[in-house]
């Protein structure tokens, strides 16, 4: 087979469970050809439609778009408890009530959006204003420097947005486990169901040995994860690793896919997405 051509991001997780795969450590497994991409690009990609790639990191929020063409993979994705995004203030307890007030979000097509709508349903009364789209490395910056009201972060910044002197005003993620008592589906890998299903199990296999491979041997990850960390401390690569690289990410499992299912029907349920088809999730 000639390689596959697969997408994912230059995050900590990502480059931890793929590094084996990607470098020809999985006996058996299709050779990679990867592209490094945020996931609001690989969002996009998969849901114009054009795009060549394989195999795509995407969020989960994007699936309802995109499950026609392409199937979930029930491994190698992002899924926990107590990761959730956060929405950050610069004073503490500022903008307990969000109404009217600007948000700065890393994307609408994304896990973290959608969370933070559910959440702004029952907890902003009114709704929040202006919602403005920005790089996730900018909003912590941008709230900081009082362009925006509040942001929306996720990935490392929970563990850094200290730094900056902000302040949590809520975790999208705890009010996610409080209220339903799943874990949080955050980014997912998919593939194009044109490759078959034969392909598809293969995929799926590679995958899951190349997570428990990398858990197997950590160290052996680690030139890879930090060569693309973007000057990350490596002790908060290993945070991020520790938070977002579990047991979801060998087997979503029945209490992964209901994770999935019910943020997606909650998600429909305040029109934010299409409803699902009852076998969109089913693998291969």
């Amino acid at each position: 087979m000639t390689k596959l051509k697969i997408a994912y991001s230059p995050c900590p997780n990502d480059t931890f469970v793929f590094d084996a795969w990607a470098h020809g450590r999985v006996p058996d497994a299709p050779r990679l050809d990867v592209t490094f991409a945020d996931i609001d690009v690989t969002n996009g990609w998969a849901e114009g439609g054009t795009d060549d790639h394989d195999v795509l990191k995407v969020s989960y929020a994007v699936l309802p778009w995109i499950l026609d063409e392409y199937a979930l993979l029930p491994c190698g994705g992002a899924l926990g408890r107590g990761c959730g995004p956060l929405v950050l203030t610069r004073e503490a307890g500022a903008g307990a009530d969000l109404a009217g007030k600007t948000v700065a979000v890393p994307s609408e097509r994304s896990t973290a959006y959608l969370l933070f709508r559910l959440w702004a349903a029952e907890s902003v009364p009114g709704g929040v204003g202006d919602v403005v789209v920005m790089p996730f490395h900018e909003i912590m910056p941008a709230v900081r420097d009082g362009k925006v009201d509040a942001g929306l972060v996720i990935h490392e910044a929970r563990f850094t947005y200290r730094n900056y002197g902000l302040h949590c005003l809520a975790d999208m993620g705890e009010h996610w486990e409080s209220t339903t008592g799943l874990p949080i589906p955050l980014g997912a890998i998919v593939a194009r169901r044109s490759l078959g299903a034969e392909t598809l199990l293969r995929l799926a296999e590679a995958a899951r040995t190349s997570v428990r491979m990398a858990w197997d041997d950590p160290e052996a990850s680690r030139p890879y994860v930090l060569e693309h960390a973007q000057e990350m401390d490596p002790k908060v690569a290993d945070q991020h690793i520790g938070l977002y690289v579990n047991e979801f990410t060998a087997d979503l499992g029945e209490h992964g896919y209901a994770a999935v299912r019910g943020l997606l029907t909650r998600a429909a349920a305040e029109g934010l997405v299409p409803p699902l088809a009852p076998d969109a999730l089913s693998f291969p």
